[in-house]
Parts: C-alpha cells; structure tokens; sequence
C-alpha cells in the first residue's frame, strides 16, 4: 500500500493515471516509473514541487507504486 512521503498517510486518492493525492497533508504526487515527485496545490491551483524537501536517497527509498 502507498504512504504519502510527507506525512506517512495511507489515505491517498487516485487524480490520474500517474497521479495521486494525500487526504492527510493534502499535497500531490506524481509518479513516473521509479521516480516519485511531490507538489503543493497552491489557492489558484497551480503547483509549487517540494522535491527539494525531499532527500534524493528518500525518494529512491520509497516503496514502488504502479499505477493502473
């Protein structure tokens, strides 16, 4: 099962092929093959990445997550 990197959240919803949303924290991931990229919805929508905040060794730990 996914966990949300932010805040270890099981409660994550499905918004696209390859992109999912963290009911806990509220942030979006997207994930491409192994590489996983998190992102803050901004008031007007828009997205503002958080990888930065992220470790690159964290990202690549992660669980692998396939997307349907």
């Amino acid at each position: 099962m996914m966990r949300c990197p932010n805040c270890n959240s099981k409660d994550i919803g499905k918004i696209g092929s390859h992109q999912f949303y963290c009911w806990g924290c509220f942030i979006e991931l997207s994930v491409h093959g192994e590489k996983m990229s998190v992102y803050q919805v901004e008031e007007d929508g828009t997205l503002s990445s958080l990888d930065d905040l992220f470790f690159e060794e964290e990202m690549q730990d992660m669980p692998q997550v396939h997307a349907n």
